[in-house]
């Protein structure tokens, strides 16, 4: 699975050179809002099951992208490191979980009017990892999970600026226990649901 996730990239991004002149490539970075996922916990004493929703907190991603463009369309290839946050309250305690992954979003992208256009495309990620505050926690169960990418931006000569909405549909969990084995455990909701603000320059 990596070794076709590193072939795709460098198909993509070679194949730029072959394209029109709008094409190219280059360097992004951004600010994202991140709510993760449910975390389903188990309390010793009580023994009873408990869903929290998490609490959205700032992320931000550094990368590349590149570009095949045509007449009205466009394909958009990134390789992305991404760091989100949530918090959740657990047995009292608000905690952060926090997660570091590789994406790489293939948008297709068509244009509407001047610089505006909007996209679109499966974002195909791979969990680096993931800590809950000070809770031991076991790695996820699905290093490789796939999204989805929309949005809208503008292009402003070499600089571009987006916006998107990312959403993580494969299904992707990680167990963690607290220091005192019989005080808590459970189960967290690693699906990402964030909005991403990005600044892109083409090199």
């Amino acid at each position: 699975m990596k070794k076709t996730l590193l072939v795709a990239v460098f198909a993509l991004f070679g194949a730029t050179a072959f394209a029109q002149s709008g094409s190219g490539f280059g360097i992004k970075a951004g600010l994202s809002y991140n709510k993760n996922g449910d975390l389903i916990s188990s309390v010793g004493d009580g023994g009873q099951d408990i869903i929290e929703g998490a609490e959205g907190k700032a992320g931000y991603h550094v990368g590349f992208w590149g570009k095949l463009d045509f007449p009205k369309i466009y394909l958009r290839p990134e390789l992305v490191y991404s760091k989100t946050k949530s918090s959740y309250e657990v047995d009292g305690d608000s905690q952060d979980y926090d997660i570091s992954k590789l994406d790489m979003p293939v948008l297709l992208g068509y244009k509407l009017i001047g610089p505006l256009h909007i996209f679109a495309g499966p974002a195909f990620q791979y969990t680096l990892k993931n800590d809950l505050g000070d809770l031991e926690v076991e790695d996820v169960k699905n290093d490789f999970t796939v999204g989805l990418n929309a949005g809208v931006g503008v292009n402003l000569g070499k600089i571009g600026l987006d916006v998107r909405y990312e959403r993580g549909f494969s299904e992707n969990e990680a167990e963690f226990i607290g220091n005192n084995v019989t005080d808590i455990s459970g189960r967290v909701d690693s699906r990402p649901s964030q909005v991403i603000f990005a600044l892109s320059l083409k090199l």
